[in-house]
């Protein structure tokens, strides 16, 4: 057994888990920056009235993209009287410049407002969802969505961005899983770290930068049941390990500010939590920022039981709550607070402070028109680069999840196609979720892809084939907008009638099936994660043909396809895959790119497996493969997933051998370096994301079967091979222990390199203090 260490300070605590998801701060300001900033800003708020300083703290929106049943009214009065520091869902360049002269020529002090907006995956030029942008594993094409994505926006007004999106997520029924990075807390950390550099850029001075905002702090993505707004409770070590360390790693890169969550944390809504946005957040971690709640999540403390409006208000304030989303709790009750000493000046100025810096750094009191140019508008917007951007990072994101006889890539010419299902004639549905900016109308959808790609080469026999859904209670739920899912006039049997017809004439069948935009997201939480089930019947009597049939797979979640895997030939994930969508898919079926995306969510074989995820607990009583009794086993089905986390075919075939580790004995910061070979033994080129897990099998406290702790991604020709090695130091070792101590303990360590979490070369070394 390991030594157990004893309990150290908090700031320790937070010191520590910089782990090593860690990055450079590129917007971080000199003394003398931050000197001019504080000068500058005290001397504002010393001509401030109280109204003035609340009003900084209220952020509004028009409307124009809500996601409550909550306005605001009379936006232009309080913009003149300067009650509102900022306001979202407002862009171009026309309607943000009289907002921000109103604000700068009609206020009192002159005080320009921040304009934000939902940029979740791209502005204008929409790239991947979340999820299927993690799956490139591509930091430098993550960070490069995120820039396009800061310039396309300031171009219409914006400068400031709610996200990115870091929540792990171990729940595949909880609908925003498609708005984050996946269920890996590494991983998460380093995508994190990219979004932020690319959305704030080098300076957020510049005119194509935006302020991101991580989200939502914190541990949303743990909801119980995966439904959406729900409570979460885990414990401090769950916190501190797999939870936290995204959130840390966006802080340590600078971002400028923060969204707290709807959900608990030890019993306290995030919005009005103490601990979290000030002993946490600022104290320990040194978050330098400003923390706005979410969409109403203050005025929600009430049903969280916890008093009304202007008693939940005064809490927010004093826990380190600085801005509020649409609510005007603030606005309305924080004066009167004050009054009966329920809140302290300190508070409002603490609040008002960061706010004002925020639009400080963004050079907001320098030129508050810094990046309204109306002939960026129309130039900087969808441009040609943008569009290859989006098309390159799609066809990067797909994962290939099967491709029995190698029926992947299709052949250019000759022959015909059954290109069949609701999504394979389909443009609003490419986009995805999130998409406030986001026109539908320019996407390409998969039938103009595929002409494009083989022109009046192959025959293209195309039937709708079914709906996205029969049941139209479910479309109800799903139409939060017009028309985005409808039923055709054809009946459901009269189109599965067509589809067959088509695939009769056809060689091969290509199915384009799934989710639509409307079935995850915020607020799109399911309890049956399978394809629907108009789709299934029209899947069920395609494969009565005995044809080889190819699916692509939108979704926005990990679905169960248990049925889909041992009847289809090829699977293609494609998640919601933007503007691009068709263009990128032809690309991919016909060859022109080799799929490379590797899975960061793991897909369950049942619903009733989740949670599910690679980084497990073991237990005492850990299944083995076979029929067994009393072990952690289910009675109908295997425990194993469907897809493993990190899982992703190619069109050609990667071979590991010969893992070397440069020591198996270390003592105290000696370097390991672990080395395996990679052979490209298949006919394609194509790239390969080799990945790095370490085992703790003797530890003070239960650890992971496995952690990711690296991964390299390489590009092989056909026929060669290469040598992939990773530095280890006892900085990958660490964890929190009983006692919150972020440290490494002496023992035996087990190294895993492999293709994915599932398959891997393993040695074990021992290390010693």
């Amino acid at each position: 057994m390991k030594k157990k260490f004893t309990r150290n300070s908090a700031a320790f605590i937070g010191a520590a888990l910089l782990m090593s998801v860690c990055s450079i701060n590129v917007n971080a300001q000199t003394a003398a920056e931050t000197a001019k900033m504080n000068a500058y800003v005290t001397g504002l708020m010393k001509k401030m009235t109280v109204d003035e300083k609340i009003g900084q703290l209220n952020l509004v929106t028009g409307g124009m993209a809500i996601t409550g049943s909550v306005t605001n009214n009379g936006i232009g009065d309080g913009v003149k009287n300067g009650t509102i520091g900022g306001i979202f869902g407002l862009y171009g360049v026309a309607e943000v410049r009289k907002m921000q002269e109103a604000a700068v020529k009609g206020s009192r002090l002159h005080i320009p407002l921040i304009f934000g907006l939902d940029v979740i995956h791209g502005h204008r030029t929409i790239f991947p969802i979340p999820l299927g942008m993690s799956a490139t594993w591509d930091l430098d094409l993550i960070k490069q969505s995120a820039r396009i994505a800061a310039k396309e926006a300031t171009a219409e007004g914006l400068n400031w961005v709610f996200s990115p999106m870091v929540d792990i997520a171990r729940d595949a029924r909880w609908g925003r899983i498609s708005e984050g990075s996946g269920e890996d807390p590494y991983l998460g950390g380093r995508i994190a770290a990219a979004m932020v550099h690319g959305y704030q850029g080098t300076s957020l001075k510049n005119t194509d930068a935006v302020m991101a905002c991580v989200k939502h702090f914190a541990l949303y993505g743990a909801a119980e049941a995966g439904r959406e707004y729900n409570t979460v409770d885990m414990s401090r070590l769950a916190m501190y390990n797999y939870y936290l360390p995204p959130y840390k790693a966006a802080v340590d890169a600078g971002v400028g500010s923060i969204m707290s969550s709807f959900n608990v944390v030890d019993g306290v809504p995030s919005t009005v939590n103490k601990w979290l946005l000030t002993d946490l957040l600022r104290k320990q971690w040194g978050f330098k920022g400003f923390v706005v709640s979410d969409y109403t999540s203050l005025n929600e403390v009430t049903n969280h039981g916890l008093g009304d409006l202007k008693t939940v208000s005064a809490r927010a304030i004093n826990a380190g709550l600085d801005m509020d989303m649409v609510g005007e709790g603030y606005l309305k009750t924080l004066k009167k607070s004050l009054q009966e000493k329920k809140v302290d000046m300190a508070d409002i100025d603490r609040a008002c402070r960061l706010i004002l810096e925020a639009k400080y750094k963004l050079g907001l009191f320098d030129n508050p028109y810094k990046s309204l140019d109306a002939a960026r508008e129309k130039s900087d917007i969808m441009t040609v680069a943008n569009r290859v951007a989006a098309r390159s990072a799609a066809e990067h994101s797909f994962v290939l999840l099967k491709n029995d006889n190698q029926i992947l890539p299709l052949k250019k010419s000759g022959g015909s196609i059954a290109l069949v299902g609701p999504l394979a004639n389909n443009k609003r549905d490419m986009l995805g979720t999130w998409v406030i900016g986001g026109e539908w109308e320019k996407s390409v959808s998969v039938m103009e892809g595929i002409e494009r790609v083989v022109g009046d080469k192959v025959k293209i026999n195309y039937a709708k084939g079914s709906n996205i859904t029969d049941d139209t209670t479910f479309i109800k739920r799903l139409n939060f907008g017009p028309g985005m899912v409808s039923l055709d006039k054809e009946s459901p049997e009269d189109m599965i009638e067509d589809a067959v017809k088509a695939a009769k004439r056809s060689d091969i069948i290509v199915a384009v099936v799934g989710e639509s935009q409307s079935m995850s997201g915020e607020s799109s939480s399911r309890s049956d994660i399978s394809i629907p089930e108009s789709q299934q019947k029209m899947l069920r009597e395609l494969a009565k043909l005995h044809k080889p049939m190819v699916l692509v797979l939108f979704n926005g979640r990990p679905l169960t396809l248990q049925w889909e895997n041992d009847n289809a030939t090829a699977i293609l994930d494609v998640w919601a895959p933007g503007t691009e969508a068709g263009n990128a898919i032809a690309n991919v079926l016909f060859g022109n790119y080799n799929p490379s995306g590797k899975l960061t969510t793991t897909f369950p074989r049942s619903v009733g497996q989740i949670p599910l995820y690679y980084n497990h607990l073991n237990t005492g009583r850990p299944y083995t493969n076979g029929p067994t009794k009393f072990k952690s086993n289910y009675l109908d089905i295997d425990n194993s997933p469907l897809y493993p986390f990190g899982y992703g075919l190619s069109y050609t075939k990667f071979q590991y051998s010969n893992l070397k580790l440069s020591k198996t004995n270390l003592k105290g910061n000696e370097t390991l370096t672990a080395t395996v070979t990679v052979s490209n033994t298949g006919s394609y080129t194509g790239e390969e994301t080799v990945q790095l897990y370490i085992g703790d099998p003797e530890a003070s406290i239960s650890r992971p079967v496995k952690e990711l702790k690296d991964f390299k991604k390489i590009t092989l020709q056909v026929g060669q091979k290469k040598d992939v090695s990773f530095t280890i130091t006892p900085d990958k070792l660490k964890f929190f222990n009983s006692d919150l101590r972020y440290d490494w303990e002496p023992g035996k360590f087990i190294i895993e390199v492999g293709t994915n979490s599932d398959i891997t070369e393993s040695a074990t070394v021992n290390w010693m203090k």
